[in-house]
């Protein structure tokens, strides 16, 4: 009786991917539209793919390297815990 009781289904590390809800458009080909209206996700087209090599584009300096092997603003968080608890 226990196996046909739906809250004892078998547990997986698989989640079902969420819906996207929202609708890619290209600030170029629609100047218009409305982010309060809707959900935009912007996603240049070919013919108005901002450049990269623009003048400001190379004032910009990168003094840390990304990776994906720590969390997201870990670094930043340890200081101020650092600075506000002290060290254990």
């Amino acid at each position: 009786m226990g196996d046909a009781d739906p809250r004892h289904r078998s547990v997986t590390d698989c989640l079902p991917d969420t819906p996207c809800v929202a609708r890619a458009y290209c600030p170029g080909c629609e100047p218009d539209a409305d982010p309060s209206q809707e959900i935009l996700d912007v996603s240049w087209c070919e013919s108005h793919s901002p450049t990269c090599d623009g003048a400001d584009d190379e004032m910009v300096i990168v003094s840390a390297y990304l990776s994906g092997s720590a969390e997201a603003g870990g670094d930043d968080n340890r200081r101020w815990c650092d600075i506000l608890h002290g060290r254990r």
